[in-house]
């Protein structure tokens, strides 16, 4: 988007905010659709950004929830059943239960403890239908089962009549920079499929691969993705299976999103200059935490935008040096940008952190001073943009019920 547009969102919506580009999304789908062969799928991870829902589900053949909530949101979207992939490691039993007995059941569900098995078989056998079954594969985390428990469950798949157990779920970890660990650890699913064929006559239908593509958050993490991404599709062509889906969810929306806040005040304190912004650390969730320690994806929209009528309030206008960028709350902690060498930076200007279109907008700590949550714009394919949220208070969360309770 270009800095007018993003300015005049600015004047129409007020900030902080964020904006979505659904525009970039599908640009982005294509992208990685390039090095994949045709029969690869591609799955988003809704935790990454549910707002965009809507606007990634058509280019997509499934989407990923692991929540009740991110479920009734999806419900709320009206996304077709067949495209739901249930994962989690804590699945609620009656929600398990009610889905079961929808008349439209998900695609899949994943399989992540034996009780979890236990859990889906008899939600089976009760709406007399076989659910659909992903096992997780652990990569040495909570998450998942062990491959000797895969085995067993395999081996033992006649056993839960409920179930028509489809094939493995594996993801091990996001920001994976080297195209050799994405290969080694397609080329171990795919030394563990022969196994099981050749030891279980089992041969799994489907595999969902979690990548873990990287986002360069900060300059100086930048990757080869060609490399990554042609390592990627070497690696599912090796898996020899009918059905490859590949979950995303940081990679395949990071780049759709800006963050835009207004600097509120400006000041010189002990030698150092400080803007102000009214947003904060609180709306952005960068991958380490450590925005303040290196310089983000940050920049200055327009000629100064909006500081013309505050320079008089700029009492240190004839200093110099690098700013500091501080949020709204009150907390040491609130740094956004540290050592930001932007001449222009004064009282009014609007800035923009771009690639923030995964988990800012939910991962943050926004309940923390009962600030109002920013408001959610999407652009749509034609340009056009839409509230997908207006600024919510969040005071009435953190308010104390009136009057007393009986325990």
């Amino acid at each position: 988007m270009t800095d007018t547009e993003l300015a005049r969102l600015a004047d129409a919506f007020g900030t902080p905010f964020y904006v979505f580009d659904a525009r970039a999304v599908r640009e982005r789908i294509k992208r990685i659709e390039h090095f994949l062969p045709p029969y690869a799928k591609l799955c988003f991870a809704v935790k990454a950004n549910p707002f965009v829902i809507p606007n990634v589900a058509p280019f997509v053949s499934r989407l990923e929830v692991c929540s009740p909530g991110e479920m009734r949101i999806c419900d709320a979207c009206r996304i077709d059943p067949v495209q739901i992939v249930v994962s989690g490691v804590y699945k609620d039993a009656d929600l398990m239960r009610e889905l079961v007995q929808r008349d439209d059941v998900p695609a899949r569900f994943t399989v992540e403890s034996l009780a979890q098995l236990e859990l889906l078989n008899s939600a089976g056998l009760e709406a007399g239908k076989r659910i659909a079954v992903l096992v997780r594969l652990s990569s040495g985390n909570q998450f998942g089962v062990d491959a000797h428990v895969l085995r067993s469950i395999v081996a033992n798949r006649s056993s839960y009549p409920g179930l028509d157990v489809r094939g493995i779920q594996f993801f091990s970890g996001t920001q994976k920079t080297r195209p050799r660990l994405i290969k080694r650890e397609l080329g171990k699913l795919a030394a563990l499929v022969r196994e099981l064929e050749q030891t279980l006559g089992w041969r799994p239908c489907e595999i969902e691969y979690g990548a873990g593509l990287p986002v360069a958050y900060f300059a100086e993490d930048a990757v080869d993705e060609e490399e990554l991404l042609g390592a990627l599709g070497e690696g599912v062509c090796a898996l020899e299976v009918d059905e490859v889906t590949i979950e995303l969810g940081r990679s395949l929306v990071a780049s759709c999103g800006t963050y835009l806040t207004r600097v509120v005040d400006t000041k010189l304190t002990a030698g150092r200059r400080y803007a102000i912004v009214d947003g904060g650390m609180h709306h952005l969730v960068y991958y380490g935490q450590s925005m303040a320690m290196r310089l983000p994806p940050v920049r200055l929209v327009g000629d100064n935008n909006g500081a013309g009528a505050h320079a008089e309030a700029d009492t240190h206008h004839d200093a110099t040096g690098p700013w500091t960028l501080c949020g709204a709350l009150c907390s040491v902690n609130d740094l956004l940008v540290k050592q930001w060498d932007e001449p222009a930076l004064a009282h009014g200007s609007l800035v923009a952190f771009d690639r923030a279109g995964a988990y800012c907008m939910t991962e943050g700590i926004s309940l923390f001073l009962s600030r109002d949550l920013p408001a959610v714009v999407v652009i749509d394919e034609r340009g056009q943009p839409r509230a997908a949220r207006d600024r919510t208070p969040t005071y009435v969360l953190n308010m104390p019920a009136q009057g007393s309770a009986d325990l």
